[in-house]
């Protein structure tokens, strides 16, 4: 019988399924992702977490409930840095003690420390120890891992040709795209911009409505990085740098007709990465500019007479 280890569809999932499911699975364990987002997946997280946690924490506490009675382990990476110089929201770097003392019946959590600040080969070390503690050899982990990054550099090129995580994690590739429709810079953690249930299907309400997105993922990190270090300091939320650096680059090189941000309540560095988001928005562009926060209480009926007003606005600056 396989050993199976069970993956959370939340929070840094959409930046790097390809690379855990991947290097579990070529180690010929069965990986299994919880289902997407639901009510009931919500309603679980919520009265697992700490009230004071932000959504995304809530929403990831639920998946984990929703994989505890069927998986052998939960992978639970304690994360710290994915970029040199910079970091994760705190949050991230306490997961696996705030799952491991919920006071609920899980499942042993494998949690390697990734932080990419402790040297280049940082991720790769930490996954192949991770597995060896599994009692894979050091050989059969490295081969997984080259396979797992190979398969993870693969997805981000493809993300770059305009697509979004959404057509890979469901196989979904029905979605009503246009390249030819006006653009609006959706901006966000992938979390919140990716999740369809939290954030009531936002991007396909806008390609419904019309639009095109662009989002961080569609963009090089190498042009991300550049735009990013016009900012007076160094912005040391990996996050926040990202939809700072997105939005200079497009705001002076794509046509955008608007900038939405989608931001969660509570989220500490998005108060300021959102007012610094807002400034350079209005200084650069003028464009119509709408912020979304969500919560567990926030209502689809709210969020969509919102954004209503937000497209309604775009479209009349565009026939005036």
């Amino acid at each position: 019988m396989l050993v199976k280890i069970g993956i959370p569809r939340a929070l840094l999932y959409y930046h790097y399924f390809p690379l855990w499911e991947c290097f579990w699975g070529h180690l010929g364990l069965e990986v299994i992702t919880s289902p997407p987002t639901d009510k009931s997946v919500l309603d679980r997280g919520v009265i697992a977490a700490a009230p004071e946690t932000c959504l995304p924490v809530k929403v990831y506490y639920g998946h984990v409930l929703a994989l505890a009675k069927a998986v052998d382990y939960l992978f639970v990476p304690r994360i710290i840095s994915a970029q040199k110089g910079t970091y994760i929201c705190p949050k991230f770097m306490g997961l696996p003690n705030m799952i491991k003392h919920s006071g609920y019946d899980l499942p042993p959590l494998i949690s390697p420390t990734l932080d990419t600040n402790r040297g280049k080969k940082s991720w790769q070390r930490a996954h192949i120890q991770a597995a060896q503690g599994l009692g894979y050899n050091k050989k059969k982990a490295l081969t997984a891992w080259r396979y797992a990054n190979y398969r993870l550099r693969l997805y981000r090129e493809k993300l770059q040709q305009k697509r979004t995580p959404l057509e890979f994690l469901n196989h979904d590739h029905s979605l009503p795209r246009s390249f030819t429709s006006p653009t609006i810079l959706l901006l966000g953690h992938p979390y919140n911009l990716f999740d369809e249930f939290t954030n009531m299907n936002l991007i396909r309400q806008l390609y419904q409505y019309g639009y095109q997105i662009i989002t961080p993922e569609m963009l090089s990190p190498v042009i991300i990085e550049r735009e990013a270090t016009q900012l007076p300091k160094h912005l040391f939320w990996s996050l926040g740098r990202t939809i700072l650096g997105t939005a200079f680059h497009c705001l002076k090189n794509s046509p955008v007709v608007g900038v939405i941000h989608l931001t969660s309540f509570g989220c500490g560095p998005d108060s300021l990465v959102g007012e610094l988001l807002e400034r350079r928005v209005n200084k650069l562009s003028n464009l119509p500019f709408l912020l979304l926060t969500l919560d567990e209480h926030t209502g689809e009926g709210g969020l969509i007479t919102r954004l209503e007003a937000f497209l309604d606005m775009i479209e009349w600056r565009r026939s005036s």
